[in-house]
């Protein structure tokens, strides 16, 4: 980034924190375990379209995300996306594109964003069935620790279907990096599984920290009923 860029990123992410703080009255516990420099994978939980924005407040050091081409469409809206950390990947190809696109950001020392559940989930269990391999295969591929991330609160505060965001008390724990083995030859799928697997055990850890310091039974929907 430029200097230019750099002090609108830090202008943008600072009015953004203000607001979540007041907002959500976020809380984030083991931010000490957050690597201060070079590239790694946050791998939060995914709750609720707020995780990006509401995750991104973990550090005030620029997190890239993906996002899909379209909507770059807008030039203003495309360069503001750009500025926060977003990068695009090109419709059809998401899957390819993104891997890819992700390696090499880290390669260039950034801390990229991946959720290893791929998509909004609903409850308090990360399942084993819903993990995706990508950021193990990406953590691998470009030697970088994985840091899980469990945030609870932001299901409650925006539902899925719903266009309202409540003031909801927010909790984010940071876990224990991973660091995945370094390997000198290909990465072999039973290694990726092994991390992931790992992976999913760790951010579960977190996201029941998170859910207990926030008051959140971990049988309790964003509703408030009983599941």
């Amino acid at each position: 980034m430029s200097r230019l860029d750099r002090v609108a990123y830090r202008v943008c992410w600072s009015l953004i924190w203000l607001v979540a703080k007041i907002w959500f009255r976020f809380r984030v516990v083991g931010k000490d375990r957050l690597p201060t420099d070079g590239a790694y994978i946050l791998s939060p939980v995914h709750r609720s379209y707020l995780d990006t924005p509401i995750g991104g407040m973990v550090t005030a050091r620029r997190l890239r995300f993906l996002g899909k081409e379209s909507l770059w469409n807008s030039r203003l809206g495309g360069g503001f996306l750009t500025l926060l950390g977003g990068f695009p990947v090109e419709r059809g190809r998401v899957d390819r594109a993104a891997l890819r696109s992700c390696q090499e950001v880290l390669e260039r020392g950034e801390p990229v964003v991946m959720f290893p559940e791929g998509t909004r989930r609903y409850g308090p269990i990360v399942s084993p069935a819903e993990m995706h391999a990508g950021p193990a295969f990406v953590a691998l591929r470009a030697g970088v620790p994985i840091v899980p991330l469990g945030i609870a609160g932001t299901d409650h505060a925006m539902p899925g279907g719903s266009p309202f965001i409540r003031p909801t008390k927010v909790v984010m724990v940071v876990g224990e990096p991973i660091h995945p083995p370094i390997l000198d030859k290909r990465v072999s799928r039973r290694v990726v599984d092994e991390v992931t697997e790992e992976l999913r055990g760790a951010i579960q850890l977190a996201f029941d920290k998170a859910q207990l310091i926030a008051g959140r039974s971990a049988l309790q929907s964003p509703s408030g009923d009983d599941l």
